[in-house]
């Protein structure tokens, strides 16, 4: 799962690829912004992100896609 966070104030936006379902990101931001609990996410790589609430502009969820070669 492909997973961009955009941040007030940055120009540039957090880009990682996850092991996570779409659901368990949307779980995830909902209860973040609710103030419930720390938004934070583990990459493919085991690198782990916590992003700050107060600054989030926008999550972007997306499937991988396969790029296809040649002509179709």
């Amino acid at each position: 799962m492909d997973i961009r966070i955009g941040m007030m104030n940055t120009g540039r936006e957090l880009n990682f690829s996850s092991d996570e379902t779409a659901e368990a990101v949307t779980q995830k931001v909902d209860e973040a912004l609710a103030g419930k609990a720390s938004l934070s996410f583990t990459d493919s790589k085991g690198s782990t992100y916590i992003i700050p609430t107060a600054s989030l502009a926008y999550v972007e969820v997306g499937s991988e896609q396969v790029r296809k070669v040649g002509f179709a």
